[in-house]
């Protein structure tokens, strides 16, 4: 009896470890780790804020990009200088994963 409920707590675990590492990375607020998801973006290659991959489908955040206004969530302005948040684009291990989209930008 006690081998099936140590069993069924390490479920339980399992099943509680894996729910909160895909409630997604970004908040209500639209931001990660207190960085704002939007606004003017520089890309670099070392030192982000944010380390981003493009993905096609189930995305932390849908993005996209503006020439001016970025001030909701999802609406990047690309710039080369003064920017509020520095990504770095990565093909694994990402803070947070993107899509491009044309409309209705912000968390899915």
């Amino acid at each position: 009896m006690k081998k099936v409920l140590t069993g069924l707590a390490v479920v339980a675990l399992a099943l509680g470890c894996t729910s909160v590492a895909s409630a997604g990375n970004v908040d209500s607020s639209c931001s990660y780790k207190g960085k704002r998801l939007y606004g003017k973006v520089k890309v670099v290659n070392s030192f982000p804020d944010v380390k981003v991959q493009v993905v096609r489908s189930f995305p932390d955040l849908k993005v996209q990009k503006v020439r001016s206004f970025p001030d909701s969530c999802g609406k990047w302005q690309f710039v080369d200088s003064f920017p509020d948040l520095k990504v770095q684009f990565v093909d694994s291990f990402p803070d947070v994963k993107i899509q491009y989209v044309d409309s209705f930008p912000g968390r899915p």
